[in-house]
């Protein structure tokens, strides 16, 4: 079961990546696999309470491939680790299925919670380059999280988390599926928007007090 789930892994990195060629590629040149194909097995072994041939796995993974998976995360089916270096998924993290994970992301905790301590990751999320998503909350299906975007409460289906702290942005009139969209650069920056909007008003009440001193 945990090789054919393997083989689905790799059938789904061979598809979203342009740069892959055949399955053969992905399973024998690709760090992310590599990760997941040690993860399946850590995983395995953690929940049959062999604790520390888990950890001792997922520590060997991590030498190998630079990217650190407790045993105790659940990830789900098709996840696309691309690149990868420097990821880090915390024991209490969930991933659902057909996510996307860019390089230098951290799916962790605060330090104040016990317990369920990491983030809930839906299904068909991208989550981009250099993110940090800290907090046992949920980030909803069909959502974005921005590059270098520091998330650290709930984010509802189908929206975008952008900036530090992040803020949602609604994905207006559309729900996006990522294995067919990574677009990791059309988001939209609240922040932006206000402060565009803020100039734009003060000019305005610049032109009207000019208007009546004249």
């Amino acid at each position: 079961m945990i090789f054919k789930g393997l083989l689905d892994d790799a059938r789904s990195i061979r598809d979203r990546d342009p740069a892959a060629r055949t399955t053969l590629e992905v399973v024998l040149l690709y760090q992310g696999f590599h990760a997941l194909f040690y993860h399946r097995q850590a995983h395995w072994l953690y929940q049959h309470k062999h604790f520390f041939l888990a950890r001792a796995l997922s520590q060997f993974a991590r030498h190998m491939t630079g990217i650190e998976i407790h045993p105790g995360a659940k990830i789900g089916k098709r996840l696309f680790i691309d690149h990868g270096m420097g990821i880090v998924i915390g024991e209490t993290a969930e991933v659902g299925d057909d996510c996307l994970i860019y390089h230098g992301v951290t799916l962790g905790g605060t330090g104040k919670d016990q317990g369920k301590r990491h983030p809930t990751i839906g299904n068909n999320v991208l989550i981009s380059c250099g993110a940090k998503v800290l907090g046992p909350f949920k980030v909803g299906d069909n959502s974005r999280i921005a590059a270098n975007a520091v998330v650290l409460s709930e984010v509802p289906d189908d929206a975008t988390a952008v900036g530090i702290p992040a803020q949602i942005v609604r994905i207006a009139g559309r729900t996006t599926h990522f294995a067919d969209d990574v677009d990791q650069t059309s988001v939209e920056n609240p922040t932006l928007e206000k402060l565009a909007a803020l100039a734009d008003r003060v000019e305005q009440l610049e032109r009207q007090l000019a208007q009546k001193e004249n």
